[in-house]
This record gives C-alpha cells, structure tokens and sequence, in this order.
C-alpha cells in the first residue's frame, strides 16, 4: 500500500471546504483533473467513497467527514512541527500567534510585545484581537499559540485551557462632562441604579466583571437602565462623552480622557451595614494555553517573559472588594 500523503489530504480538504473541484484546484494553484486524480486515489486506496457526486454537484460521504476532522488535526501538526524545527536556530526567526482581548490588546499587551521584539528582532508576531470569548476558543481550536483575556474562562473550556494571572487592571465608574456625578465625584452604592448606563457586549470582559462585581454588591444588573450596548471599549467612551450615561471601563482606557477632564471616574462609597468603605474592582489578566497540543520555542519564551513581569513586582492583583 502506497498510503495517503500530505499533499493529498491538502486537496482533500480543499475540496471538503469547497465542495467543488475546479475551486479547489484554484485555490492550490493545480489543475482540476490533477485535484481529481488525488481524490480518487484516496478513494481506491482506502475502498471508500469520500463525495457522492450528484449531478453537477457533490456532497461529503461519512468517510469524508471523519477524514476532515483527522487530516486537519494532522496538518496542524505538522504545521507546528514545522514551526518547532525553524525555531532551532536560537530564536532568530519564527512566528509567534497570539490572541488578546480588546483591552489587554490595547493599552497592557503592545509593551510586552514591543519588550519581547527588542530581544528578538527576527521573530514575526501576529496579534488577533476579539472578545474573551472568541479568544479563548480560538486558543482552545489551536489558532493562537497563547492567548490572553481578561475575562473568565467558561467551564467548557477548563478542562482544555491552562490559565494563570500575568497582570492586572482596575475598572472604574466613569461619566462625562453633562452627567450630574461629574460635579460630585463621588457617590453611594444605590445611586448606581439612577442614572442611565452604557455596556459591553456579552463575551467581554469588562462586561464580566462589571455583573460579578455589581452581583457581589447586592445590585441586579436587571436594575440598570442600559441604555445602549456596544461590542468595543472605545464606543462606550465615545457614547458618554457628549451623553448623560455611565460605564463601568478599564482605567487603562480612559487614562488620557479623564487627564483631559473630558471623562471623570466616580468614586463609589459601599454604604451597607454603615461601611463606608471604598468599592472597587480589580481583575486579573489571564495567559491562556492549550493543555495538550505542542508548544513552539517562541511560545514558551513569550509566556516566561509575562511570567516574570507578575513575579518581579511590575503587576499586582487583587480581588473584587
């Protein structure tokens, strides 16, 4: 038996992606009879039928299925190993591939990437940004070498994911200029449900945070006038600026804003029980990896870099008050 090579479980799934032959073959740059040959070749190998053809169309057989699944994970390990093997020349060219949330991505993530490029000139990093959510499947399906969130991992994926702290942010209440608490600077615990509010997206973040800490201070985000919902930081800053609404952000995000007295963060007294106490919320930024699949070289040196920058002092973190 000869057995199935690479190149055949490429035109494989360019076809499974397509169904279509004449696509596949334009995609890898070959001819169609040359994408035909390969598929019917697997076919005859193996005594299966990868696509019923039908008519001027084709749909995949069973077989076909459990071939896409597998020859995936195979090139993707390839594809790794390949990875692992140019990196054996002391770090001085390779590609690192993270995932960040937006916030982290943002304002905490370019210095660690611009520290980790002064040491390694040669490697190429490419960043993805989206919501926790997104990230941490994208980490979990091998799209990201490492993946970094502030927000929680859902339980479906803990079992996948390693997690731990490399740093951490604070959110603040902030308003602007119109909003009454700007003048004050300063309210009580129940005064958050009279006034109108501005809030991410499900799957953020913040947004996760912002309800755990509204939840550990007796409050139901039900009891929040939300006015509008936005799936980016920059849009809820922007939405308050010339509005009367509130928002629960990063610190990190409206540093500039609030230096230039166009923002204001309020500071909120936890009023229960006679306490007095300053609410705050603080959360940790999280290095997400793949528990089972090969990590690269780069990877392993990128997160002992975050690592030490939580061991060295340079970030702390500290609970939800």
């Amino acid at each position: 038996m000869a057995g199935m090579t690479l190149e055949q479980l490429k035109i494989f799934l360019a076809v499974a992606q397509h169904l279509h032959f004449t696509r596949a073959a334009e995609e890898l740059y070959i001819t169609q009879p040359a994408v035909s040959a390969a598929i019917h070749n697997l076919e005859q190998e193996y005594g299966v039928k990868l696509f019923h053809r039908i008519g001027r169309h084709i749909e995949i057989a069973e077989a076909g299925k459990l071939l896409q699944v597998e020859a995936q994970k195979i090139l993707d390990q390839v594809s790794l190993t390949e990875r692992g093997l140019r990196e054996l020349n002391n770090l001085q060219r390779g590609e690192l591939k993270l995932g960040s949330s937006l916030t982290i991505g943002n304002y905490w993530l370019p210095s660690k990437i611009s520290e980790f490029k002064s040491l390694y000139p040669g490697i190429q990093i490419n960043c993805s940004l989206a919501n926790t959510e997104e990230i941490c499947l994208g980490t979990a399906t091998g799209q990201f070498d490492l993946g970094l969130v502030e927000g929680d991992v859902k339980p479906a994926l803990q079992n996948t994911l390693d997690y731990e702290i490399v740093g951490s942010d604070r959110l603040q209440i902030v308003v602007g200029q119109k909003h009454p608490w700007f003048e004050w600077g300063e309210i009580d615990l129940s005064q958050l449900t009279q006034t109108l509010w501005v809030m991410r997206e499900p799957g953020s973040g913040t947004q996760q945070r912002f309800e755990e800490a509204l939840q550990n201070w007796g409050i139901n985000l039900n009891e929040l006038n939300v006015i509008l919902v936005f799936n980016s930081g920059e849009m809820t800053k922007a939405a308050i600026e010339d509005g009367v609404g509130a928002i629960g952000i990063s610190e990190l995000m409206v540093k500039k804003e609030i230096q230039l007295g166009t923002l204001r963060a309020i500071r909120v007294i936890d009023n229960r029980e006679g306490k007095g106490a300053i609410a705050e919320i603080v959360r940790p930024f999280f290095k997400l990896k793949h528990r089972q699949r090969f990590q690269t070289a780069l990877s392993k040196v990128f997160e002992k870099m975050l690592i030490s920058s939580i061991l060295d002092g340079s970030h702390q973190y500290v609970s939800v008050i």
